[in-house]
C-alpha cells in the first residue's frame, strides 16, 4: 500500500471510531494493541485500543520513509543499509509500543507486502529484524492485502449514503501492486490485484531507457494495458463509482477540495484530477519537494499514482472520484477486534465470492448448495463435541460450494482439479493459509484419504492435519446425503449414541441410495471422530 503524506509522528481520530469514550465504553477497554504496516516506500505503525465488543480507537500514528520497494523491484534483494534503517526504525517503535504497555505477542501484528515478501534475502531480512527487535514480521500476500484492505474499509461502506447499494470499485495504488475491490453496498462482488505499482513503473522506466518513447508514454502504455484487463473482469454492467485509497490520493485531495480532512468522503471532480495529474507530471522530483515539502520517495510516488486513478477513472467513463483515507492499518486493526467479538458477516462475504466461481465454472449449484446446507447442519452437531472453532465452519462450507469445481476442467480425478482450482481462482476473504485448507478439504470429499505425501497437506502443522480430515469427513457425509441430487435429504437430526453418529431424516420413505453412499464415504469420519454413521428415519416418520 502506498505512503500517506505528510508528518512523521500525529494522532488523528476516526468518525467512524468513539472520539470519546462514553462511561460504558471505558468499562469495556480489554487492551491497547498497535499495527506495523512495513510497505514499499515506508514503515507506518498505528496505536489503538480494543473494546471487548470490537470497537477500535486511535490512539497514536507513526511514519518513517523507507524505500524498500526501490531494492526489491530493481535488484531483487533488500539492500545492507536500508535493513539497517529499518532496524533503526522499528527500534524506536518498540520504545514507544513500551510507553504503551505493548509487550505481548497478540497486541502487536506486524504484516510486510510485495517488497519484503518477493525479496531474494527476504529471510535474512526478517531473521535480522528479529534479533535486534524481537518483532515477528508476517510477510503477507496480495490477497490477504485485498481481503485486509476490505475489512478497514467495511464500516464507512455501511455508513456512507453515497455508497450504499450501488457498484464501486475500490482501487489502491500502492508501490508493488494496484489493488481493487469491486462492490455492491457493503457485497463483494469480485476482487483483484495487478502486479503494477508506482515503484514497480519507475522501474519499468528505468529498463527502458534507451527507447525512443517519453517516460509518461511508456508508464501510460503499461497502465492502459492493465486497464485493458480491469474493463474486462468489470464486464458490461460497469460500475457506478470509483473510491481511490493511498496517500497519494489523499495529498491531491488535500489541494484541491477546500475544507475537506481525509476522515470525510471527498468528491474530486476528474477534470480537476487531470489538471492536477498533468502539474505534478511535468515537474522533477525536486521540483515537486520543494513546492510541496514532501519526501523524495512521496515525490516519485506522487506522479504515477495519480496517472494510474485517472486512466481509471477516465476509461470508466466516470466525472469524478471519491477519496477516503482508509488504509490497510484499518483493516488489520479491525481484523484484531474480530478474534474478540466473531462476526459472521464477514464470512457471507466469503461465500458470496465462492457462489461466483461455482457460477464461472457452471457447477451444478442445486446439488452444491444443497451440501454446503448439509455440511453447516452436521459441523453444527459435531462441533462442541469435539471442540472444532466456529471460525473454520467458512473452510468447510466453502469447501463444500466448490468441491466438484475440477469437472469444468475434466471428469476424471476431478477432486484434485477442483483442489487446483481453488488454489488459482479469484476467491476473496480468504487468506493464502485458508484457501489452502479449504482446497485441501474439497480435495479429499472423495476416495483417498489425505496422506503425508501429498502436495499441499504435507506443509500442514498437526493440528491443520486434524483439522482437514474433520472437515473433509464431513463433506463425505454431506455429499453422500445428497447421492441422488435431488436434496431430498435437508431436514435432518443429528445425535451421537455411544459410538455412534446417527443422522435421523423426518418424513423419509426410502433412504437405500443415501444409506448406501455413507457406507461407501463413512470410514474417513470413523477414523477421525471414532463414530460411525448411522442414518435412518426419524422416529416421527415411522406409522
Amino acid at each position: 500500500m502506498n505512503s500517506e503524506h505528510g508528518t512523521s509522528r500525529q494522532t488523528r481520530e476516526d468518525p467512524l471510531r468513539d472520539r470519546e469514550p462514553s462511561p460504558e465504553h471505558r468499562a469495556t477497554v480489554s487492551r491497547p494493541v498497535a499495527v506495523i504496516d512495513i510497505g514499499t516506500t515506508s514503515i507506518r505503525m498505528e496505536v489503538a485500543e480494543i473494546s471487548n465488543d470490537g470497537s477500535v480507537r486511535t490512539l497514536q500514528q507513526l511514519f518513517q520513509a523507507v524505500n524498500l520497494g526501490k531494492d526489491t523491484f530493481t535488484t531483487g534483494s533488500l539492500q545492507k543499509n536500508t535493513i539497517e534503517k529499518c532496524v533503526r526504525i522499528l527500534k524506536s517503535y518498540r520504545q514507544v509500543l513500551n510507553e504503551f504497555q505493548i509487550t505481548k505477542d497478540d497486541q502487536i501484528r506486524i504484516v510486510a507486502t510485495s517488497s519484503v515478501r518477493e525479496a531474494e534475502n527476504r529471510l535474512t531480512f526478517l531473521d535480522r529484524i528479529y534479533s535486534a527487535t524481537g518483532f515477528q514480521i508476517e510477510p503477507i500476500e496480495e490477497p490477504d492485502v485485498v481481503r485486509i484492505t476490505y475489512l478497514g474499509i467495511q464500516p464507512f461502506l455501511r455508513v456512507e449514503s453515497a455508497l450504499s447499494d450501488r457498484r464501486s470499485l475500490i482501487v489502491e495504488v500502492g508501490g508493488g501492486s494496484t489493488e481493487l475491490l469491486l462492490v455492491q453496498g457493503e457485497d463483494v462482488l469480485a476482487s483483484h490485484t495487478y502486479r503494477l505499482g508506482t515503484v514497480r513503473l519507475w522501474e519499468s522506466l528505468n529498463r527502458m531507457q534507451s527507447t525512443h518513447m517519453p517516460g509518461r508514454e511508456i508508464m501510460a502504455d503499461r497502465i492502459n494495458q492493465m486497464v485493458d484487463q480491469i474493463q474486462h473482469q468489470l464486464g458490461k454492467e460497469g460500475v457506478d463509482q470509483m473510491v481511490a485509497l493511498g496517500g497519494d490520493m489523499r495529498f491531491a485531495a488535500s489541494h484541491l477540495l477546500e475544507d475537506w480532512t481525509p476522515d470525510e468522503l471527498g468528491r474530486l471532480p476528474l477534470q480537476e484530477l487531470d489538471r492536477f495529474a498533468d502539474l505534478i507530471l511535468h515537474q522533477s522530483f525536486d521540483q515537486i519537494v520543494r513546492k510541496f515539502r514532501l519526501s523524495y520517495d512521496d515525490a516519485a510516488t506522487l506522479g504515477p499514482a495519480l496517472l494510474v486513478n485517472q486512466t481509471i477513472a477516465n476509461r470508466l467513463g466516470l466525472d469524478h472520484l471519491l477519496v477516503t483515507r482508509f488504509s490497510l492499518r484499518d483493516g488489520l486493526l479491525k481484523e484484531m477486534a474480530s478474534r474478540e467479538t466473531w462476526n459472521t458477516s464477514f464470512d457471507e462475504q466469503i461465500l458470496r465470492s465462492a457462489h461466483e466461481v461455482a457460477r464461472k465454472f457452471h457447477l451444478d449449484l442445486r446439488h452444491a448448495e444443497q451440501v454446503e446446507l448439509l455440511s453447516r447442519k452436521l459441523f453444527a452437531a459435531l462441533r462442541t463435541e469435539f471442540g472444532i472453532d466456529v471460525r473454520h465452519e467458512v473452510l468447510l462450507r466453502t469447501a463444500a460450494l466448490l468441491h466438484e469445481s475440477g469437472m469444468y476442467l475434466e471428469s476424471s480425478g476431478y477432486h484434485k482439479h477442483s483442489m487446483y482450482i481453488m488454489l488459482h481462482c479469484e476467491l476473496f476473504g480468504l487468506s493464502r493459509r485458508g484457501l489452502l485448507l479449504a482446497s485441501l478439504v474439497a480435495r479429499y470429499h472423495r476416495r483417498a484419504s489425505p496422506k503425508p505425501t501429498h502436495q499441499g497437506y504435507d506443509t500442514l502443522s498437526r493440528e491443520e492435519r486434524v483439522l482437514v480430515r474433520q472437515l473433509a469427513a464431513i463433506l463425505r457425509v454431506a455429499d453422500a446425503l445428497d447421492r441422488s441430487r435431488s436434496a431430498r435429504v435437508g431436514d435432518i437430526e443429528c445425535e451421537i449414541q455411544e459410538r455412534r453418529f446417527v443422522i435421523n431424516v423426518p418424513h423419509a420413505t426410502d433412504l437405500s441410495v443415501e444409506q448406501l453412499a455413507i457406507k461407501q464415504k463413512g470410514s474417513l469420519f470413523e477414523d477421525i471422530f471414532g463414530l460411525q454413521v448411522v442414518l435412518r428415519p426419524s422416529r416421527k416418520s415411522v406409522s
